[in-house]
């Protein structure tokens, strides 16, 4: 009896431990009936209203990924520095507006690419029309980004100065405590558009690189994946996806940038 006992308990483990590996992160979603997404508040991304609700090009997304689903969406604000943590203590399910490098898709799973973007500068008028103009220059980068790395990378001998976030970057810009900073087209145009005195700066002609936007998910979570793509691929040939730029990015906007993309594997 002994003997068969202890066969029982090793069964009912080992069927626990491969319900547990069977029960990913799509189960999980579809269980509790809600899916949670992390947004960085990087206006027009993420913006956080009055109201404390979020709104934005990544929330409009989430929104659209959830009713795939059939769940209700939890939009999650995250500080730039624990956005990997947080897929990876489940405290999210997805994550938006993540720059996909080799680097990054050794840790975490990627969609197909949502936003295309340049890295440039903005800097007072005529200030940067090539990148050798930035060589003797002060330059701000947020920290823990991969335009703080590649501005590193690309930029040596440049002063590189980093900073928590954008908005700390543009009031040491304002009082002429550093020269430039490069960071995404589309966030840089959003903070310029609402800058006092807008009308001495501009955004350079010249980027660092061309960047994709990817949602992510935990490494290795390709059903989840696979859904999020599907999505995407939807909401492309639908023109919801064209529509969505438009609100956030169209001419009216408080950042108007032209869509030089389209959602494709």
């Amino acid at each position: 009896m002994r003997l068969n006992r202890t066969l029982l308990l090793g069964c009912l483990s080992g069927l626990l431990m491969t319900s547990t590996v069977l029960a990913d992160v799509l189960d999980r979603v579809k269980s509790k009936g809600v899916l949670t997404v992390g947004v960085v508040i990087d206006p027009p991304f993420g913006i956080k209203n009055k109201n404390g609700t979020l709104s934005g090009y990544d929330v409009d997304f989430a929104i659209a990924i959830a009713k795939k689903l059939g769940v209700k969406p939890v939009i999650l604000e995250l500080d730039t520095d624990e956005r990997v943590n947080a897929l990876n203590t489940n405290k999210i399910d997805i994550l938006t507006a993540y720059t996909k490098t080799a680097e990054r898709e050794k840790q975490v799973s990627f969609s197909y690419g949502y936003f295309v973007t340049g890295q440039k500068f903005v800097a007072k008028l005529r200030k940067i029309q090539t990148l050798d103009d930035v060589k003797s220059l002060s330059v701000g980068a947020i920290r823990d980004t991969t335009s703080e790395k590649l501005a590193k990378k690309e930029l040596a001998g440049t002063t590189i100065i980093s900073f928590t976030d954008v908005d700390e970057a543009f009031r040491f810009l304002q009082q002429g405590k550093i020269d430039a900073i490069t960071y995404d087209e589309p966030i840089l145009a959003a903070k310029l558009f609402a800058m006092p005195g807008k009308q001495q700066y501009e955004i350079s002609p010249v980027s660092l690189s061309t960047k994709a936007y990817g949602l992510a998910v935990v490494k290795g979570e390709k059903r989840l994946v696979g859904v999020i793509n599907d999505t995407l691929s939807e909401l492309e040939d639908s023109g919801e996806a064209a529509r969505i730029f438009e609100r956030w990015f169209g001419p009216t906007s408080s950042a108007p940038l032209q869509r030089i993309f389209k959602i494709q594997s």
